[in-house]
């Protein structure tokens, strides 16, 4: 998997693809490839490493097709090399296949078709469809990749040629994204919308079980039972200006920095301060159930399941709610009892992981009403749910997650809002909620003046290998994901604890090589954080706080001090997060990481 993009239209398509593959890195990816067709063969070049890479090995082969498709790859099955790169062609490299996704059943098929003399040279499993397409091919490339994806079990989003037809190139989705592009006399096919926004903001996206065929002169959408579509043309604003850094180093920095907006964002429009409530309108049509519900689960992972961890504690401080939270891939592993009085929200920045999409689906299946919280327009878990909430955060680069999970935590507190006062949530109770919510982006903004100062400390802090990081109540899942920044793009060991844990087993590696990072802002739990603190120290061990502005306790016992301003409890990890994403970047920029686009990590997760 990672990320696709295919073109048929009147100018070289070379160009194009190398360009849709540059606006797909920030997804992550360790090699590249990509086929024009020309001249009744199949132009195929592939490389390990960067698109830049592919680009300068092309060169030495001019590829002056009008219709190609493209590839960058995340691995799943096969290290990274030359010949698991995509595209992989079938035995006489007449068809040519980009794939996302995983093939359940590959190895049932490529016995079959080794069997009937099939010789395979990858260790994929995207490869035995393109030696199903051609076993299936007879003339026509959009039968033979239709009757090939009937065979097919797992996701997939695909894109393919075949030397046979030029200037096609036929597309297919299940549980992994295509979207299209429709432009003047030219067609484009895409895993993500960014890539095509520099050539055109009218797309279509595919639905689960839908082929599209691409030509020069056109394009038509069919099923699986050869059936015609006809759907719906979106228009995406932008035209892909939102890729540019704008003089920041890095994406991540960039987007770090864009907090601000995005809460503002994720607020505009939403908060009726004469009624102390939020306005949703993505949940207004379910908004009958929500004011009765009694449960609720959510489900999502990584970054968006430390924000599900804080949206508990946010739920249950404003609404009379059982809350759960589930990671996605385990979900559907537990027997639990989902019935119309609960809601399952799933959280996710692409909107297309792969592990949620199945988390919700199961739970789609028990009938429980089904709540989505995403930032990208038109995405999976968008089509599936019941109702949602957009984050309107804008587009994501850094494969590290900063601005969505920020954006994800006042999300998720606007709707805890809303249902809260239905629940018995005073007007007073909404209106100190709205008020601190209008603050926030000042108060962001005023953390990022402090930047040299986390600066320096990072660089301090950045010759050690090892990290505990602990919080208490809403900030032992700000600790985790100050954990996991630091972990995704330093490479550096770290843990997040809940400080009460500590003493249950951790505090055993506790050295002088060993620092604590400590969430201590002012809440409830902060004379038992100082006493955790404390406890360290007792064992020789560095702490670097993050603590409240005005509190001088916290310099006698630390050995250093990041300042933050106050807020309710509920939304103090908004603020206490940006100065670990800040200091997980400037170690990572110390030790000369590729902080956009760390190793091994993809941006968009469409495999389960």
């Amino acid at each position: 998997m990672c990320g696709i993009i295919g073109y048929c239209g009147g100018r070289a398509a070379r160009p194009l693809l190398l360009d849709g593959l540059k606006r797909l890195e920030y997804r992550g990816y360790d090699s590249a490839g990509l086929a024009v067709a020309d001249g009744g063969r199949l132009n195929v070049v592939r490389a390990v490493g960067k698109v830049s890479d592919l680009e300068k090995k092309g060169i030495e082969r001019p590829l002056p097709g009008h219709c190609g498709i493209a590839h960058t790859r995340w691995a799943t099955h096969g290290r990274p090399s030359e010949a698991n790169a995509h595209p992989h062609l079938d035995c006489r490299e007449r068809v040519a296949v980009v794939h996302n996704g995983i093939i359940e059943n590959y190895l049932e098929l490529k016995q079959e078709l080794q069997a009937k003399g099939h010789a395979f040279r990858s260790e994929t499993d995207s490869e035995v469809v393109a030696h199903l397409i051609e076993e299936c091919f007879a003339g026509d490339l959009e039968k033979a990749v239709r009757l090939a994806v009937l065979r097919l079990e797992g996701t997939f989003g695909l894109a393919v040629m075949h030397a046979d037809a030029p200037e096609q190139v036929v597309a297919a989705r299940r549980g992994s994204p295509i979207i299209l592009g429709l432009g003047e006399g030219e067609f484009f096919a895409a895993s993500d919308a960014n890539a095509l926004l520099p050539y055109t903001q009218k797309v279509i996206s595919l639905n689960d079980d839908e082929m599209a065929v691409l030509s020069p002169g056109g394009y038509h959408i069919k099923n699986l039972n050869d059936e015609f579509l006809q759907k719906e043309i979106e228009i995406r604003e932008g035209r892909g200006e939102e890729a540019d850094k704008k003089g920041f180093e890095h994406y991540m920095l960039k987007e770090i920095f864009e907090q601000p907006e995005a809460i503002e964002n994720a607020c505009r429009g939403r908060l009726l301060e004469s009624e102390g409530v939020s306005k949703l309108g993505g949940l207004e049509p379910v908004l009958e159930r929500l004011k009765n519900l009694k449960r609720l689960v959510i489900v999502s992972c990584g970054t968006s399941y430390y924000a599900g961890l804080c949206g508990r504690y946010i739920f249950e401080s404003l609404c009379e709610l059982h809350v759960e939270v589930e990671v996605a891939s385990e979900f559907r592993y537990r027997r639990l009892k989902l019935d119309a009085d609960t809601a399952v929200l799933a959280l996710s920045q692409s909107g297309e992981t792969a592990d949620t999409l199945a988390a919700i689906r199961e739970a789609k299946r028990k009938g429980a009403l089904i709540l989505g919280v995403v930032n990208v327009v038109g995405s999976a878990i968008a089509q599936v749910t019941d109702a949602g909430v957009y984050n309107h955060a804008g587009p994501e680069f850094g494969v590290a997650s900063t601005k969505i999970y920020t954006s994800q935590l006042v999300v998720l507190t606007l709707m805890a809002l809303l249902i809260g006062r239905y629940q018995g949530l005073s007007f007073t109770e909404g209106s100190a909620v709205i008020q601190a919510l209008k603050r926030l982006p000042r108060q962001v903004k005023g953390i990022l003046t402090d930047i040299e100062h986390i600066k320096d400390i990072a660089q301090r802090y950045a010759r050690y290998q090892d990290f505990l990081f602990i919080g208490r109540q809403h900030n032992y899942p700000t600790a985790m994901e100050g954990a996991l920044k630091l972990k995704e793009i330093s490479y550096i060991h770290a843990e997040g604890y809940p400080a009460g844990e500590m003493k249950h087993g951790p505090i055993s590696l506790i050295d002088a090589e060993f620092p604590t990072v400590a969430i201590v802002t002012q809440d409830a739990t902060a004379d038992k954080m100082l006493s955790n603190i404390q406890e360290i120290k007792a064992r020789n061990g560095r702490v670097l706080a993050v603590a409240s502005q005005g509190d001088g306790r916290i310099t006698e016992v630390c050995d250093d001090v990041i300042r933050v301003p106050e807020t309710l409890p509920i939304l103090q990890p908004v603020l206490n997060i940006v100065p670990l994403q800040l200091f997980a970047y400037f170690i990572a920029r110390s030790k000369g990481r590729d902080i956009d686009k760390p190793r091994n990590l993809a941006k968009s997760v469409t495999v389960e």
